[in-house]
């Protein structure tokens, strides 16, 4: 690599915070490229993913109010992106629609632009309808004198420009998402409403938010609203930014010839949920929130977090004994049982033949790792990744969630088996961070490296690849404990576009 890189390159690279061996394990992976994931099958209720009955559901919930100020428990929101993709084909229909000589009608027949008719059809039922009305006004004075299709033009116009709303240049957190009682509320409000269920009688709330520096006033005015809660905030930091490289995958370089790094998409907030000492953390994606069905949303909560508490407890007892190395044949059987069947990790066919104080050691290395509990919904038809059983190096099976761009489509038997999948990407993530004596794990050991993604990008006109780091619930927690759960629908509600806030979870009055 010293050839690739100058030391000029690696004097710039220190300065930067990033690591050295890291900007050269990227370099590597560009080279070499990323293995696709071997997916063995999907994940399924009984094979991967847990069902509980209504009665199984109370035991675990009446565990998680009996038991939960035993933890410092926090939340845990990535909210730094903008929320550009929400608006995209509003942004397409801006560039595109000849205002003079088109008809919005003429422009959805022929670019099937349904999106942009539900809209419209939609607008006066999105919260942000009053201020956007408003807004219109003052930049279109003569508003009321145009056609109806000019009109609608300059609503989406004021929505979108520097000089009206800007909403897509900004994050989705701070955008209007609901209308509650002739209020505002947005996603970073909900998100704390959601916090409640875990309040503790001796602390206040912990809740915090990952975040794009250049906004932190604008969330720190609605989150000063909330003085009984500790609200803290971090942003990704640009020692996780990873380096961009030329088709040829040599490094790409400015102008300056420095080097060039990029942000390294949502897995780099592993850093940020690793400098939390909370005991338990929630993870919940910034817009997955509802106007409706708050009492559902609570109770499978508690569910995942009564779930990992007895998880932990039987964990952290075995993993007592093992330490002990004052075992019976019997027990370490037991414990093999619970870590094949209930921690999701089988043991290689080997393991009945090591010697005794080897089978402990094995156990003690799956059983001593953080402990995640997710929250799975049904699959129906979102785009995105889902829960797998995936095959390693070593030829061992592991629960993981997977992303699309993970699979690969070419193999007919891997695209079967993505077919296959009855579950989608994780709702709710509740973490358990510490290990048996109550330290802190260093989140950064269980990361898959190798999960990592390489995407086409441009810069400055010229054709680049770029670098994803392992995503936060993907490659970045592979190496967790993994126990998935089913959660219905009611609990996944999220905004993709602007037109998902038209859904009843999003509307008043409906629940």
């Amino acid at each position: 690599m010293e050839k690739i890189f100058t030391e000029a390159d690696l004097k710039y690279i220190k300065e930067r915070g990033n690591s050295i061996d890291k900007v050269e394990q990227q370099l590597a992976l560009f080279i070499q490229g990323i293995p696709k994931i071997n997916l063995v099958k999907s994940a399924t209720v009984g094979d991967g993913i847990w069902r509980f009955s209504e009665s199984e559901i109370n035991l675990f919930v009446t565990y998680f109010d009996r038991h939960k100020d035993k933890y410092t428990i926090e939340k845990f929101v990535p909210a730094s992106g903008a929320a550009t993709r929400m608006f995209k084909f509003l942004n397409e229909f801006l560039n595109e629609f000849d205002a003079e000589n088109d008809t919005i009608n003429s422009y959805i027949n022929k670019k099937n632009a349904k999106d942009v008719s539900i809209f419209i059809f939609g607008l006066k039922n999105f919260p942000f309808h009053r201020e956007l009305k408003k807004k219109t006004l003052d930049l279109f004075p003569d508003y009321y004198s145009l056609s109806n299709d000019k009109r609608h033009y300059a609503l989406i116009k004021t929505l979108l420009s520097d000089e009206g709303l800007n909403y897509a240049q900004k994050p989705k957190g701070i955008l209007p998402f609901h209308f509650k009682a002739d209020t505002i509320v947005t996603p970073i409000e909900e998100n704390i409403f959601e916090a409640e269920f875990f309040k503790s009688s001796n602390d206040k709330t912990k809740i915090h938010f990952t975040i794009n520096k250049e906004f932190q006033f604008e969330f720190e005015k609605i989150t000063n609203l909330f003085s009984d809660y500790e609200i803290n905030f971090s942003y990704q930091d640009q020692s996780s930014d990873t380096l961009a490289v030329n088709d040829d995958n040599t490094p790409f370089r400015l102008e300056d010839n420095k080097l060039f790094f990029r942000p390294g998409g949502h897995g780099a907030l592993i850093e940020n949920l690793n400098a939390l000492q909370s005991d338990v953390i929630y993870i919940k994606n910034i817009d997955n929130v509802s106007q409706n069905h708050s009492d559902v949303i609570t109770l499978y909560k508690k569910l995942l977090g009564g779930v990992l508490f007895r998880m932990q407890y039987q964990i952290f007892d075995y993993l007592n004994k093992l330490y002990s190395g004052n075992l019976t044949e019997d027990e370490i059987t037991e414990i093999k049982d619970f870590a094949e069947n209930k921690a999701a990790f089988p043991l290689p066919e080997e393991f009945n033949y090591f010697q005794t104080t080897y089978k402990i050691e094995y156990l003690i290395k799956v059983l001593n790792r953080p402990i995640r509990v997710c929250g799975m919904v049904k699959n129906e038809g979102e785009p995105g990744g889902g829960p797998f059983w995936v095959q390693d190096e070593k030829g061992l099976h592991t629960l993981q969630i997977v992303e699309s761009s993970q699979i690969d489509t070419n193999n007919k038997t891997q695209k079967k088996i993505a077919k296959r999948a009855t579950h989608f990407n994780p709702v709710d993530i509740v973490c358990g961070v510490k290990n048996h004596k109550g330290d802190k794990f260093d989140l950064t050991q269980f990361v898959d490296p190798k999960t990592a993604f390489i995407t086409e990008k441009t810069k400055d006109g010229k054709s680049i690849k770029a670098f994803e780091l392992p995503g936060l619930w993907n490659g970045a927690m592979a190496k967790w404990t993994t126990i998935f759960v089913e959660v219905p629908l009611e609990t996944f509600n999220p905004v993709k576009t602007v037109n998902d806030l038209l859904k009843s979870s999003h509307q008043p009055d409906n629940g």
